[in-house]
């Protein structure tokens, strides 16, 4: 009885999310993800770029001679971001920081496409232990919305490029905030993603070895797999299934796919924790399961924890609770106890 409760709750939470979810045009728009390639005009050939971007370590790599024009006033943070997009306030990132009183650890929020608040309980849950929590703002959203769009649709979208771009600029952004940390003399960073932030955390963490844990909140590999099965994401299928198929979504979406980097998430100084809705509509477990499967396939040893929940009622008692605490002993644990959880 319960469970079938949450579950309407979740459909209608799931719902109420789709109301300024439209229909768009497909494109490829393959400059914006690979610059320089403006000739692009055929799948196939997107494809094949995406096959390269994979294959080339430098793809997630931050510009050199990038450390100044940090601007920090109280606990707000704002500096440029290293990509240029078209719409003038998304070039700015902003980013909040909880101070937790001590340079031990830092731990950087990735939130969830179309959030409308910052982690406020979060990061007073953890600050109060000794974790200062810096939530940083995805591209398009918070301060750095797209003015006149009710939803980020630049971050997530049937634009194949954009979404590259968007997901490549929020994991350059994460990079350059960590430099950042790491100057201010912050000693141990760890980083939390959720939903969509999961997949720019697990980027930051495959590609990035100052972070020493990574937490992955209601995440898979594929996402060309989670916007094609997911319940908040039908507005996007609807505009790519008549271009696309899902695998051409998937060699597309290639260097999105944090499977393609299991290898990179199994190294021996990063610790990660999973946690999973089993009732998950957004994320569905077996996506979520066929990560795990890589992850030990790679010798990845993640701690995993799943709730009887879905995507949304995550958030609700006692659940957000568990994951809560769940979260706090993981990156309160040492580095080598973390690991072998």
């Amino acid at each position: 009885m319960y469970h079938r409760w949450l579950d309407r709750w979740d459909e209608r939470r799931a719902q109420r999310g789709e109301e300024a979810k439209k229909t768009t045009a497909f494109a490829l728009d393959a400059d914006r993800a690979f610059p320089g390639e403006q000739n692009i005009k055929t799948i196939e050939e997107f494809c094949i770029l995406a096959q390269q971007a994979v294959a080339d370590p430098a793809f997630f790599d931050e510009p050199v001679g990038n450390e100044q024009a940090f601007e920090r006033q109280d606990e707000w943070l704002k500096f440029p971001s290293d990509i240029s997009t078209d719409v003038p306030k998304n070039n700015v990132v902003w980013a909040k920081i909880t101070d937790g009183g001590s340079l031990d650890q830092a731990l950087v929020i990735f939130h969830h496409w179309n959030a409308s608040a910052w982690n406020g309980r979060i990061a007073g849950f953890l600050s109060k232990r000794g974790i200062t929590v810096v939530e940083i703002a995805m591209p398009y959203h918070f301060e750095r919305g797209r003015p006149g769009s009710l939803h980020a649709d630049h971050m997530l979208s049937a634009n194949l490029g954009r979404t590259i771009q968007s997901v490549r600029q929020a994991v350059l952004d994460g990079r350059k905030l960590i430099r950042w940390l790491k100057r201010e003399g912050y000693r141990d960073i760890s980083v939390l993603g959720m939903s969509l932030g999961s997949w720019v955390a697990g980027l930051i963490a495959a590609h990035d070895s100052a972070v020493s844990k990574a937490s992955l909140f209601l995440t898979a590999g594929s996402l060309a797999d989670m916007v094609w099965s997911g319940r908040a994401t039908r507005a996007i299928r609807d505009s790519l299934e008549p271009d696309i198929d899902l695998a051409d979504l998937r060699r597309a979406w290639g260097p999105l796919n944090l499977e393609n980097y299991a290898h990179r998430l199994a190294r021996p100084d990063l610790a990660l924790q999973i946690v999973l809705a089993a009732r998950d509509k957004v994320v569905l477990p077996e996506l979520s399961a066929n990560f795990l499967q890589k992850l030990n396939d790679a010798g990845a040893r993640p701690n995993t924890l799943q709730l009887n929940c879905g995507h949304y009622s995550l958030a609700l008692p006692p659940y957000i609770l568990l994951a809560g605490l769940s979260l706090k002993r993981f990156l309160s644990a040492t580095d080598s106890a973390a690991r072998r959880a």
